[in-house]
């Protein structure tokens, strides 16, 4: 019930995107056990109307006819290379962001994580931005399983990492420090109000990666939403990428699962540690068939999506100019992301949320206390967002007139 990307559900029900929870065990089971609780409240509560799921695009449910294409799907046994449906959506995917040969994985996770094992060594440095996926919310496990020295550097408001010199710090490399190996980029960029960066951005820092004798990795689990917002093709992002990960459960609609692109060599590698993993999966093709529905449709449904979130910010920059309260953000290349700052006032995340959910719609605080995130997917359609809209602004002024005086 409480699938937020790639573990987010955890962190969002421990004190939002940004925030900490108790670390031992039964505070963790206590913590989803409540937002469960309140997620089935609010769906009790708006029996006779629609939950509007905000929360993220991972929630979204599988069409009638995505249903279909995986019941008709043709399967066989994908750990000895035998399911036909797997075959065609790894070389789709290929295909699709320019590369030789591509993986079908369970989950994002999975996909970042044999991508650095397979070309990052134990002892060996990685490189990622601080505000990334891969770095907040993936436990660093390529550190706890992969061994490799895990290294962060901050977050540009476009995305795109502030690297030191790397050529200078690869000549520096001594018996004292870990030896570079791999920087991981992402894009769309959840961690900076999920932005696209575009490929001029993407073609400077993989230069810079390369000029260094390093290699790059791509967490693209929204790449295709960059690619729509930014009106450029997914390879053509993709491109300065060693490996790139793309994400079907997302805006693409899919119950599960992620695909990892590179090389040839680079991929029989992540197979390996997809199957070391315990990620080898037998006949999955119909789990594949789900990923290439949402693939063959990307264009239209991602841009119906971005469309949907342009209009919700809109109309909630209008609600903020009436009321105060909150500001709306936004990246410099925004996508099907909306977020609403209350920095400027005394309000809460984790009271927004809770005010929202009453009226039916889910909505999830982000980095930190005094910023909500809302994720636009398939699932949610124009008439509910003239709902979220009146909620909003429902819920804004119960809570501005609430206030101490």
């Amino acid at each position: 019930m409480l699938k937020l990307a790639r573990g987010g559900a955890r962190a969002a029900v421990w004190g939002g995107w940004g925030g900490r929870g108790r670390d031992d065990g039964a505070g963790r089971r206590e913590a989803v056990a409540r937002a469960g609780r309140r997620v089935a409240q609010a769906q009790l509560h708006c029996a006779t109307r629609k939950v509007i799921d905000l929360r993220s695009d991972t929630v979204t449910r599988p069409c009638e006819v995505m249903r279909r294409r995986m019941a008709e799907a043709k399967v066989g046994d994908d750990v000895y290379g035998e399911d036909p449906t797997i075959t065609h959506l790894e070389n789709v995917v290929a295909k699709l962001l320019g590369k030789e040969d591509a993986v079908f994985m369970a989950s994002g996770t999975m996909a970042n994580l044999t991508a650095v094992l397979a070309q990052a060594g134990r002892g060996e440095e990685v490189i990622v931005g601080d505000a990334s996926h891969l770095y907040k919310w993936e436990q660093r496990n390529v550190s706890a399983l992969g061994g490799c020295a895990l290294t962060a550097y901050p977050n540009a408001a476009d995305g795109s990492i502030l690297l030191p010199d790397l050529h200078a710090l690869c000549s520096a490399v001594d018996s004292h420090v870990p030896v570079p190996r791999l920087v991981c980029l992402e894009n769309t960029h959840g961690g900076c109000f999920g932005t696209a960066i575009g490929r001029r951005e993407m073609e400077e820092m993989g230069h810079k990666v390369k000029a260094a004798g390093l290699l790059l990795h791509v967490d693209g689990a929204r790449l295709l939403n960059a690619a729509v917002g930014l009106g450029q093709e997914p390879a053509e992002l993709a491109a300065p990428a060693d490996t790139v990960s793309l994400c079907l459960s997302k805006g693409l609609g899919a119950p599960l699962g992620s695909v990892l692109a590179g090389g040839h060599r680079t991929v029989t590698q992540a197979r390996r540690w997809r199957k070391a993993l315990g990620g080898g999966m037998r006949q999955a093709g119909v789990i594949a068939a789900a990923g290439l529905y949402g693939i063959e449709e990307y264009k239209v449904r991602l841009g119906m999506d971005h469309r949907r979130a342009r209009e919700l910010r809109e109309e909630l920059k209008a609600v903020s100019k009436r009321l105060g309260g909150f500001e709306e953000r936004a990246g410099p290349h925004p996508t099907n992301m909306v977020f609403l700052d209350l920095s400027g006032s005394s309000l809460m995340a984790d009271k927004l949320c809770e005010h929202l959910r009453r009226g039916g719609v889910l909505a999830s605080s982000y980095e930190g206390s005094q910023c909500v995130r809302m994720v636009l997917h398939r699932d949610v359609d124009d008439e509910d967002l003239e709902r979220v809209v009146g909620q909003v602004q429902e819920s804004i002024q119960l809570l501005l007139s609430s206030r101490p005086r």
